[in-house]
């Protein structure tokens, strides 16, 4: 297992939502307890409506927690307001979706370059834009920078997505059902870049997905289950970033 210091950490993290004025609150997360090291990568399985996509709105600050807390860098980030609470994500956190949202008026590099407009410092911007052409080279696009989304496949759009979530170097990437929208093969391409991606630029990667195949390029694959993470079926046991396997 990784010997990286953890980079998020969740401690018995609950989460409800109200069912309705007569109904009592539907519990999806239950006691959750989770970690993940710097550069680490981990897969989360498990059926539609198991609260996949709640965990990680809640690991990258988007909903805060019914219970429990949610650590980035050992800091709890349920202390922080939410004007310090955007810089976070804004610096530290990538989020890769199953729709790409690309602006359709703005070619791919400028949709890459969206996320650096809070840093208008002359210097960060040349960086940036340096850093995004040649992050869609590493992709394969470094012919449709000029590109609208318009004008790109489907697996093309995502990729520049993936890009854009890289763009301001965050130290997590959470990428939820990113392949939901594409072709198998597509799909399977799409993985393997974050898997690539995970590996050479050291930035820890929670894979949201359907598809086990698909999981297991990460290091970890782990099923939500009654609102609790578990070792998927035929994988060993985790142990917590920096403890021996």
């Amino acid at each position: 297992m990784s010997s990286e210091p953890i980079l998020l950490e969740m401690r018995e993290v609950e989460k409800t939502y109200a069912a309705g004025a007569d109904a009592p609150p539907v519990a999806v997360l239950r006691e959750l307890n989770f970690s993940i090291g710097r550069g680490e990568s981990v897969a989360i399985v498990g059926p539609s409506g198991s609260g996949k996509s709640t965990l990680l709105n809640l690991a990258g600050t988007l909903d805060r927690p019914t219970r429990g807390v949610v650590l980035i860098e050992g800091q709890d980030v349920g202390k922080l307001d939410e004007l310090a609470l955007a810089r976070l994500r804004n610096r530290q956190i990538g989020f890769v979706f199953q729709s790409h949202y690309l602006l359709p008026q703005c070619s791919a590099l400028e949709n890459v370059l969206i996320p650096t407009l809070p840093h208008p410092d002359s210097g960060r911007i040349q960086g940036a834009l340096d850093r995004a052409r040649r992050l869609l080279g590493r992709v394969g696009l470094g012919d449709r920078l000029d590109h609208r989304p318009g004008q790109l496949s489907g697996g093309e759009r995502q990729r520049v997505a993936v890009v854009r979530a890289l763009i301001n170097s965050p130290a997590l990437l959470l990428a939820d059902e990113p392949t939901g929208a594409l072709d198998r093969a597509s799909a399977r391409n799409l993985v393997e870049l974050l898997a690539a991606l995970n590996r050479e630029e050291g930035i820890a990667l929670i894979l949201v997905t359907h598809a086990t195949e698909l999981a297991r390029q990460t290091q970890r694959v782990l099923e939500l289950h009654d609102g609790r993470l578990r070792p998927a079926s035929g994988e060993p046991t985790p142990h917590p970033p920096g403890a021996s396997a």
